[in-house]
Formats: structure tokens, sequence, C-alpha cells
């Protein structure tokens, strides 16, 4: 019989920015399945960190190992710019070989996760996007942002030669090649089309995956505006000729 494996190797970097209300929710659940664990608190105003603080605490009464880290901004840069202090948090840390970036709004399934980090095991790539838009999956997915993603594909030669058609996905898992060269000046949201300029000037071996988005009424509220649609768009126009 084959043992599953313990993950000790992963590392979760979960940028946060005010998600004090699902926060220590989304921890319990991924502390489970993937014990390492850090949050880098972007200058949140709300209870966010006595929320990770307090996940922290009982993922250590139901792991017997890792934990779950918490670095902090003192102020809010932004979600690139979080994404890279995680990073370069655990990429230091002792036996870590893959990174996964991962939603703090309750949007990614830890299940997805483990299949993403497995092809990372089983295949040779070096990082592995997860897709809204395979299998039927996008039918869940709101009009406006399934319109501004395509838009996005649309308006980037450079994605669509890499084969990639979800872009702003947010749930991306990969190995140390990756960790170690990933240097993100873009702070903000922009952070996603640097990641495809990224991939192609350092030629890393990119694989898709199906994954499924739980889209709530908290991340409904939170992400689906007009004027991010826009900010969206604008971005992949600019970073689309964004050259490394």
């Amino acid at each position: 019989m084959t043992e599953r494996p313990t993950n000790d190797d992963v590392w979760l970097v979960i940028p946060v920015y005010n998600e004090g209300t699902v926060i220590r929710d989304v921890l319990i659940e991924a502390a489970s399945t993937f014990p390492n664990i850090v949050c880098v608190d972007d200058g949140s105003s709300d209870d966010s960190v006595a929320q990770i603080l307090s996940a922290a605490a009982e993922a250590g009464r139901v792991t017997a190992h890792g934990g779950i880290h918490l670095v902090r901004h003192p102020v809010n840069l932004g979600q690139g710019a979080a994404i890279q202090t995680g990073v370069e948090y655990a990429r230091a840390r002792r036996g870590a070989e893959y990174f996964v970036t991962f939603d703090a709004d309750g949007q990614h399934r830890v299940d997805d996760v483990v299949t993403m980090v497995n092809r990372l095991r089983s295949e040779p790539v070096d990082i592995v996007v997860g897709t809204r838009f395979a299998d039927g999956r996008d039918e869940s997915v709101p009009a406006l942002r399934k319109m501004v993603l395509r838009t996005v594909v649309f308006l980037s030669p450079r994605t669509r030669r890499l084969g990639l058609s979800d872009a702003h996905n947010g749930l991306r898992a990969f190995n140390k090649t990756v960790a170690d060269k990933l240097d993100l000046l873009m702070a903000g949201m922009s952070h996603a089309s640097e990641f495809v300029a990224l991939i192609d000037h350092h030629h890393w071996r990119v694989a898709e995956q199906p994954v499924t988005i739980l889209y709530t009424d908290y991340s409904r509220a939170k992400g689906q505006s007009l004027i991010n649609g826009v900010n969206i768009v604008a971005d992949g126009l600019l970073h689309g000729r964004m050259r490394r």
C-alpha cells in the first residue's frame, strides 16, 4: 500500500487583507491537509490578525507538526507584495520544495491544491495554474468576471502563446525553481500578469489544472465590481506587453 504524501514539503502562501470574517475557517480547513502555511497580513484594519492567531492555536492542536505562520506588513502594499513576502518567507524554511498561492476568502478548494501538488511531484512541470474555463466549470463564474477574464486573454498574445486560459486565477502551485527566482515587482493585482511574464521569461514549464472556484455572497461582494473589471482589463493591456 502506497503511503499518502505528508505534504511537509509544501507551503501555502496566503495574502490576507481584511478577511477576519472567514480567514479562521479557511486556515483550519487548509491546515488539516497542508500543515505549513504562511499568512501575510497586508495592513488589515479588522480582526484578521486575531483570527489568524486563533487558527494557529487551533491548528497546533490538530496537527502534529508544521504550523500557521504570520508575517505582517505595517501598511497595505497590495496582493502582489504580500505574495512576494510570503514566498520569500516560505522558501527560506528547511525542506520547502513546493509552494501554493491560496486566497484568504474561501474561494479555493484544498482538494484542487492536492491535485496540483501531485502533478508537480509526478510530471515534468515547474508551475501548475488553476483554470475556471475547462470542463464546463465556468458556469459558476459571475458573468462580468467571465467577460473580463476572457477579454484579458484575448488582449494578451503572451498568455495565449503559453496556452493559459485563466491568467488571473490566484490558485497556483510551483516548485522551488520558480520560488527561488520569483521577483514580483508589481505590488497590486498587476502581479497576475507579471506572473505570466515571468513564466515566459524564465521558460518555466507550465500546465493548467481545472479547478472549482467557490463564489459565495461574501466573495462576490468583495471583488466583482465594474471598476475592478476595468482595472483587470487595463492591467492585461499594459502588462501583456511587458518584457522581463
